[in-house]
């Protein structure tokens, strides 16, 4: 069985211990998205727009894992490597995988996370376990299926397109999958919700509840 350090303290994102000695870095290899948020803007893209979502450029895998090579040297105190897009981390999830799988066989020791909706995350939980994924974020922003019409144009779900209450109700039945079954895997999860002003803005202390 293969020895893996632990690194359970090195995440900057997940302990504020780490936070000022270890850097992270993103991958952009997930350039889709299946869901359309009414609220989301990738548009933009200059040295004063760093946000999840807008990106210079998409990598290949094989990309990817040449660019971490190469920062790696230049920066030493790297501790975490993540998929947080620009799109959905499994709307392409064969890229994300090999992503994973090329990385973790170079740098074993490095935390990998990846940011998601959960929509499309429960299929890959077992095989994310095995690749030594310990970290996870993902953005659910509300459990009302009133609220979540409002959020979501429309969600692309095993190659079908839903709207509506459809849509919201194959999205909070999907997350909730994906959250159980991460956790189920020993797995540390963080849960974003983005605040939508007279969308969502009242329903923060309910999904933290919850």
């Amino acid at each position: 069985m293969e020895k893996v350090a632990d690194t359970s303290g090195l995440h900057p994102c997940f302990d504020i211990k780490a936070k000022l000695k270890y850097a992270r870095i993103h991958l952009p290899v997930a350039p889709k998205c299946n869901v359309q948020c009414n609220y989301c803007n990738r548009k933009y893209d200059c040295i004063n727009e760093s946000r999840p979502g807008v990106t210079s450029s998409v990598l290949e895998p094989f990309q990817a894992v040449n660019y971490l090579r190469t920062i790696s040297k230049k920066i030493k105190n790297i501790s975490t490597i993540g998929i947080a897009g620009p799109g959905d981390a499994f709307a392409q999830p064969l890229k994300t995988m090999e992503t994973i799988k090329l990385i973790h066989s170079e740098f074993p020791e490095k935390i990998f996370c990846l940011s998601s909706n959960g929509l499309d995350v429960a299929p890959y939980v077992a095989e994310l376990k095995e690749h030594n994924v310990t970290h996870v974020t993902l953005t659910i922003n509300s459990f009302r299926l009133e609220t979540l019409k409002k959020i979501y144009k429309w969600v692309r779900f095993n190659k079908r397109v839903y709207r509506g209450e459809m849509a919201a109700l194959t999205m909070l039945e999907q997350q909730e999958i994906s959250l159980k079954s991460l956790v189920a895997q020993g797995i540390t999860v963080k849960v974003n919700s983005i605040i939508i002003p007279g969308v969502n803005d009242d329903e923060m202390e309910e999904i933290a509840k919850k």
